[in-house]
């Protein structure tokens, strides 16, 4: 006779769930098989190595006057010179370095906080998905760049308090999102039968939920990383930003304040809003590549722009063929 077999314990479904294909090996896999994707993760990496080794890389230290104000740019200067006679090319290169700690930082801050929010309401639901949602929509409806403008200015020029403020208030899309995916997973076979076998609700959510929600996070965390930056670009040009530390964003308040635009050096002006935008179209060619692998849909051709190419006519025979063969109606070709 066939006997019973006997429920694996939680601890063995972990360990058999462990066999399956990891969610981030299948991201990078998606990611390393689109020319776009990898060029957005090519330019940042070497954006992220350059500004590690500023201090290597840059020609003069950022505080170092190395000639006359406004200077055009040469073989000593390939960038010129600003109003104080600092070279521009090391300045950028320190910018940099500030203007992506601050958009990493800031980063890391609203998507620990909107995944947090979103794993919570979106499996527990009930009184407390309703109560983190109210306070999720109050914060959506609410003008985010004057209210960082607001507290910035309450709170005085610092770098660490532009990181606070950007990554305090820029957390509402990232928990909308995995809020749905926490409400679609929790019904799933594999967590309800954690829950059957006696997990607890922290062992469910950290074991089996963080890990299916983390492509999103880390799609979601790629995007709202040139938010963050583009945003302390705008309150630093504002006036808001640290003036002790030399930004992407000082730098063209600088060149706006100190006339550059009327002096007619543009290389005052234009290298760090360029770099601002590599940094934007890179983090947006990353981001949606995950987002496309993450939803199947949007690859194909007819609901996206990006995968849509025209087709030759011996490739629109070549497929009618394969789906002749497929459907059983032989191969042979239509005369022309």
């Amino acid at each position: 006779m066939l006997s019973a077999q006997p429920a694996l314990p939680v601890a063995e479904q972990d360990a058999a769930a462990d066999l399956s294909p990891s969610p981030l090996r299948e991201l990078w896999g998606s990611v390393r098989g689109s020319p776009s994707g990898m060029t957005g993760l090519i330019v940042l990496v070497i954006l992220i190595l350059l500004a590690i080794a500023a201090p290597l890389v840059a020609p003069y230290p950022p505080n170092t006057q190395v000639g006359a104000p406004f200077s055009p740019p040469s073989v000593h200067h390939l960038l010129g010179l600003d109003d104080g006679g600092y070279d521009v090319l090391s300045l950028l290169i320190y910018g940099l370095r500030v203007s992506l700690l601050v958009g990493f930082a800031a980063t890391f801050i609203a998507s620990v906080v909107g995944t947090l929010i979103g794993v919570v309401a979106g499996y527990f639901g009930g009184l407390v998905d309703s109560i983190l949602m109210r306070i999720t929509d109050y914060f959506l409806v609410v003008p985010l760049l004057p209210l960082m403008i607001v507290v910035a200015d309450l709170w005085g020029s610092s770098l660490v308090h532009i990181i606070v403020v950007i990554g305090a208030l820029s957390w509402t899309m990232t928990a909308i999102v995995i809020r749905a995916q926490a409400r679609t997973l929790r019904e799933r076979v594999f967590i309800r039968r954690s829950q059957a076998l006696g997990a607890s609700d922290v062992r469910v959510i950290t074991r089996h939920l963080l890990p299916q929600v983390m492509p999103l996070v880390v799609a979601n965390t790629v995007l709202n990383i040139s938010y963050a930056i583009f945003t302390e670009t705008a309150l630093s040009f504002l006036g808001l930003g640290d003036p002790v530390q030399v930004s992407l964003g000082t730098m063209i308040e600088h060149a706006f304040l100190r006339a550059a635009i009327s002096a007619g050096a543009w290389w005052a002006v234009i290298p760090p809003g360029a770099l601002v935008a590599i940094i934007v179209v890179a983090c947006s060619l990353l981001g949606r590549t995950i987002e496309d692998s993450l939803n199947p849909r949007l690859r194909t051709a007819y609901l996206s722009v990006r995968s849509f190419r025209m087709r030759s006519a011996e490739q629109a025979r070549a497929r009618a063929r394969q789906a002749r063969t497929q459907s059983g109606g032989g191969d042979v070709d239509s005369p022309s």
